[in-house]
Parts: C-alpha cells; structure tokens; sequence
C-alpha cells in the first residue's frame, strides 16, 4: 500500500510539473502539450487513488485520503483549482502515504455542486472544495463531524444561506482587491494608449474585489503619477451583484466560456486596450487568444498565479505580470495542521501581510519597467501595513477609494 501511494503522488507530481499552475485566467487552451500531459496524468492518478483504500485508519493523520472538489472546470484548467491541486500536491510529497482525488461538477450551478461533496463525502478523510459554489457545505459539515472540510474562496453556510463557523471547516478568502490593486497600478504605469481594462468571470465577492482593486489601482496611478489612464467598460458586459447592482466592468458569466472571453477581449483590444487583467477562470483563455491574435496590440496582466508561462506567443510573450495569491500555500498549510493534529475550523481572510497576495517581480517572470517595479514596491508595502485599503465588495467602491487611505 505505502508504494502504491507513492506512486501515486510521484505521478500526480510529475504530471503537475509539465504545467504551470496558472491563475484566474490562460492556459489550458494555449499550453499545448504540457498541458494535455499534465491533464493525462491527473486523470490516470485519480483513477488509480480512487480505487485504493483509506489508509486514515492506519497511518493517522498522517495518511489522509483527501478528495478535491471543483467546479466547473477541473485541477487541469491552467487557474485557480490548479494551483490549490498543486497545495495538495505539496502535502503529498511531504506525506506520501496521503492520496488525492480530483473530482470536477461540470455544471458550476451551487446547488450541484455541494451534491457533489455530499456523493463522496462518505469516503474520504478530507474534502477540499474550491470556489465559491460550495458555500452551502455548512449543513453538511455538520452532519459529518468525523470528516475535515478546507473551503476556499468562501466561508460556509447553513440552510438559510447565513454564514456559520463551522468546528471541521477550514474556510478561507482573500483579499483578492489587494492584488487586483497591483494589477491596476502595472497596467496603468505601464499602458501606452492610456486604455486599460479588466476582465471576470462571474460577479462573485472574489470577482468583485478583482475588479474593484484593479480601478483603484488605475485611479493611484492617476493620482499619484499624474497620468490620464480608463478603465474601458463594454455596457454590456457588466456585471450584477447578489443584490442586483449594477457594478460595470466586463463579466463574462461563466468562468468556463473561452469564445465569450475571445469576444470580450476582441471587443476591448479594438476600442484601444492594450493592457488587460484577466480574471476569468478557463473563460480568459479567450482573452489571453485575443491578445495572441493582437499582433503585438495588447498584453495581458494574469492571475491567482504566475502565469507566463502561459503567455508565450511565438518568440513573444503576452504577460506583462501576474497578480497572485498563494492558493497553493494556504492549502498545503491548511492539510499540514490536519497531520499534525492542530486544525481548527474558522473563517479566515488572508491579506499581503501573511504572503497571502501580492503580483510576480521576478526577473524573467515579467516585463515590467524598472520604474513600474519601484512604484509597485512601494504601494506594496502601504497596502501590507494597512496605509492603502482598496475597495472590495464588502466595503466601499472605487470611486469612494482615496489614495492616502
């Protein structure tokens, strides 16, 4: 049992390391080979982990059979369910006695999406639920105390829809305004038309705060730098809250529709954008083929992950930067108190100052002007102590943001 579980995380490992563990948006349409061999080993992985048995009865905490839940792309979709697949990879190659299982709800619909944790609960020791379609495991959480939940990009609710803290919920948020702030402020430094846009999927929370870090951190740049740079906005695709405002920006309405994405950033690219944050999920593959198509016309900002390796175009490359947010980290970290016996459930929101946000700086990971860099060194430091607070969906917008905070 304990070589057959190392060949599974040997092989789930080796499949993740042809690709990049992408963000928000571009990849899996345009990874090529890599990708298709990330995604044929993950499939082949899952088989094998799936047909093992539990080894939580034998090995402690310390040999989880652990099941990831997304919705409704899988852990190969080049984003955000990639890069928490890849926290749980991290686990595995620290505790090879531990298993992983991808199962994907194709749907996104919420309600299909916690059935799909209810089908399998039963059989695994945790259940890791990525996005925000699984809020409504909270009743669920509960009827199975013996079982542990890590929930990312929401907290829990119960039958009503209220929000609960649940004892064996691990849920997790980010301050995703944070690094859409980071995005806003490298678009606008670095556009050249002065027309700069970004791009979601669906207008949830974590959407939301994408779109409002990302123009206030257009208006820094503005204010601080004396420039003159537009968000642009196709009316209509913007997008609609839980209570039914309208919050502009351009939302595709599914994190799964690439032909939308492409059209949405074919749209943007002729009205003169040539800088684009993606937040789409697989439906910015679309932009990021938009862009590719630009002739040089537009680069994209990527998301949740270092993206550029996605970005490659020929002898070119579309990545201008990423804003990230350590989805990886916070998971690994999550599964590691599991195994060591201190997880507690809590609702938890995760900011720069725990690494938790922040943009790519790397030399060869990005194209930024030095000048860019140094500005963007410095509102990071500002945002890590609490000087700026970008809007977010929870508080303020950003016409109310003011740049000394």
């Amino acid at each position: 049992m304990r070589k057959l579980k190392k060949w599974i995380a040997l092989a789930l490992t080796a499949g993740m390391a042809l690709s990049v563990f992408a963000g928000c948006s571009g990849g899996t349409a345009s990874s090529g080979a890599a990708s298709e061999a990330a995604s044929e080993a993950a499939s082949a992985a899952s088989e094998t982990a799936s047909g093992t048995e539990s080894t939580s009865g034998e090995g402690g905490n310390d040999a989880l059979k652990i099941a990831i839940v997304s919705s409704p792309s899988g852990v190969d979709d080049g984003s955000f369910n990639q890069d928490v697949y890849t926290g749980i990879l991290n686990f595995i190659d620290e505790h090879p006695d531990s298993s992983v299982t991808p199962v994907k709800e194709p749907t996104g619909d919420t309600a299909a999406a916690v059935q799909a944790v209810t089908d399998i609960v039963a059989d695994y020791d945790v259940l890791v639920c990525s996005g925000y379609q699984f809020a409504g495991i909270g009743t669920l959480a509960q009827e199975n105390p013996d079982k542990d939940f890590i929930l990312i990009d929401s907290y829990p609710t119960d039958a009503d829809g209220a929000t609960v803290e649940v004892d064996n919920i691990y849920a997790m948020t980010f301050a995703e305004q944070e690094g859409g702030f980071f995005a806003g402020i490298a678009a606008a430094m670095e556009t050249k038309s002065n027309k700069v846009a970004v791009v979601n999927g669906v207008a949830y929370p974590s959407n939301i705060n994408y779109q409002y870090g990302f123009e206030c951190g257009v208006k820094y740049v503005n204010e601080t730098q004396g420039k003159s740079v537009e968000c642009v906005e196709l009316p209509s695709q913007a997008g609609t809250d839980a209570s039914g405002n309208n919050i502009g920006g351009n939302y595709i309405g599914s994190f799964s529709d690439q032909a939308t994405g492409k059209t949405v950033g074919d749209q943007l690219i002729s009205q003169g954008c040539d800088i684009i944050f993606v937040a789409a999920g697989d439906s910015g593959n679309g932009v990021f083929t938009a862009a590719k198509e630009s002739n040089g016309a537009c680069m994209v900002i990527g998301c949740d992950a270092d993206q550029y390796d996605f970005g490659e175009n020929g002898d070119s490359n579309i990545i201008l930067t990423s804003a990230i947010k350590n989805l990886h980290l916070a998971t690994q970290r999550a599964l590691d108190t599991i195994a060591d016996g201190t997880f507690k459930g809590q609702n938890v929101l995760l900011h720069a100052d725990t690494d938790s946000t922040g943009y790519v700086s790397e030399e060869g990971r990005q194209q930024l002007s030095q000048e860019t860099l140094d500005v963007l060194a410095d509102a990071y430091e500002q945002v890590k102590d609490g000087t700026i607070v970008p809007a977010s969906a929870a508080e303020g917008t950003p016409d109310t943001f003011t740049v000394n905070g």
